[in-house]
Formats: structure tokens, sequence, C-alpha cells
């Protein structure tokens, strides 16, 4: 190799190697801050690409899981209004079976009468009080409440329980007023065995409907959402496979590049030096 005081060709071979050990030091350094080793698609077009579509995943099956879990509260708190109106039944019946009975004195059917209303008005507050985030499934203008259950689009639902004629909140107030006289006439006590065999068992019927239907919609919801958990946590986990950064070898990648930028220092400066040997020489 000639010696020359205008040109170091040693200085700039030591220049680009320095230049090249700072460039790796910086994506290493990168790596272990960000703790990704794919940031960008200058990184790795195709696996950012991947992760890109990856990360859009996973933020839609996190709405989704958002989304399946409102439902689910609106379901759960329909099901305990008709739970409650079900343990609540129990005790319309048998004010409705005392008053089937003619030997009942008119002072006797009034108070007995007054439990009923009673139970009925506290039957109607607990359908006006099972409303989850602004929707109820018991009144009588109850919709359906249909719930995106995975990427596909495809939806679950909740029944609204609001049939014209045959709703929870119809079939309350038809019982309710229902014709049960308070005095001793043998027709009242007729009549309130009418109510038993037509109100109040269209309402039992509908009730009993209504906890088998809603049981298994939330079921299905809560299915939906432990699978659709796991499935999130898997796609994360196969994200992380993608753009995450080994940190135990970034460190020794990072601890390696650093000797080799002290040692390429080291030669950058001998380089250099080359030329002032020459004019030593020469001067000598």
């Amino acid at each position: 190799m000639s010696n020359s005081i205008v040109t170091n060709p040693e200085a700039f071979v030591a220049l680009r190697n320095l230049e090249r050990t700072n460039e790796k030091l910086s994506q290493t350094q990168e790596r272990l801050s960000t703790g990704l080793k794919v940031t960008s698609a200058t990184d790795d077009a195709s696996n950012f690409a991947i992760a890109q579509g990856v990360r859009g995943d996973v933020r839609a099956l996190g709405a989704i899981t958002q989304g399946l879990n409102n439902s689910k509260g609106i379901g759960e708190i329909a099901l305990a209004g008709v739970t409650a109106i079900s343990d609540l039944l129990q005790d319309i019946r048998q004010k409705l079976t005392e008053l089937a009975n003619g030997g009942l004195t008119t002072a006797q059917r009034v108070i007995v009468k007054a439990d009923f209303d009673k139970l009925m008005s506290q039957a109607y507050g607990f359908v006006s009080n099972s409303n989850f985030n602004g929707r109820n499934l018991l009144i009588s203008n109850a919709t359906n409440v249909n719930t995106i259950s995975n990427l596909n689009g495809t939806n679950l639902t909740l029944s609204a329980r609001s049939a014209p004629g045959s709703g929870v909140t119809h079939l309350i107030k038809s019982l309710a007023a229902a014709t049960l006289g308070t005095d001793g006439a043998a027709s009242n006590a007729v009549n309130a065995q009418s109510v038993i065999v037509a109100q109040y068992s269209a309402l039992e019927t509908e009730i009993n409907t209504s906890l088998g239907a809603l049981g298994a919609e939330i079921r299905a919801l809560k299915f939906q959402t432990d699978f659709l958990t796991t499935v999130n946590d898997s796609t994360e986990i196969g994200l992380g496979n993608i753009v995450d950064a080994d940190l135990a070898r970034e460190s020794a990648e990072l601890t390696a590049l650093q000797v080799r930028q002290q040692l390429g220092v080291q030669v950058l400066g001998i380089a250099n030096q080359q030329p002032q040997i020459l004019l030593n020489l020469l001067g000598n």
C-alpha cells in the first residue's frame, strides 16, 4: 500500500467501519429502549406489514369483547328482573287463590286485594328498574340487542321480552288490571279463578320462557367473551414473536458493539496519524 500525505485510504476504511458500527449500535440501542426489533417498514417491510394487520385485529378484538361485556350486563340485569318477578309470582298466586275463595268477607277481600295490588306494583317496579346503560329488555317498547361477536361480523342477540300482547310488561299490566271485586259477591271469587287460569298463567309462562331464553343468551355471550379473550391473548403472543426484541441477545450485542466502537475510534486515530508520520520522515 502506497503512503501519501494527500489521501489516506486507511483512514477512509477505518471511518466507514466506525460508521457502520455506530449505525448498528444505534439500532441496537433503539431495540433495547423500545423492546421491539421491528418498529417501522425500514426494519423489515414484510413483518412490519403483518404486525400492523395483527395490531388491527387485537384492537378490534378488544372492542368486540367490550361490546359483548356491555351486552352481557344488559342481559344479566334483565335476568335479575325476571328472576325477581318469578319469585314474586308465588305470592301473587297465593293472593289470587285467596281471592278465589268464596267464603271471604268484604273486609277480608279488601285487605287481600290491597296486598295483590302492592305485589303487582312491585312486579312492575322490577321491570322499570331492569335498566343497564340505557337499555331495558323488559319494557313494552324494548328492542333486541345485537352484538358483533367476532371479526367476521357475526351477531349474538339478546331478545327483548316485549312481543305485542305477550311481553312481560303487557302481561303484568293485564294481570294488574284484571277484574277482582272486593265485595262478597260469588262472582268475584269466580272472576279470581278465571284470572288464575288466564292472565296469571300467561304471565307465569312468559316469565319461565324469559328465564330460559335470557339464561341461554347470556351463556352464549359469556362463552364468546371467554373465547375472544383467549384468542386475543394468543394473537398478542404471536405479535410479540414477530416484533419483540430478544433483550438478552440485544444486551450482549450492545456490549460487543461498544467494544468495536472504542476499537474503531482507536484505529481511526492511528490512521489519521499516518500523514503526520510521513511529514516527520520528510522533515528528517
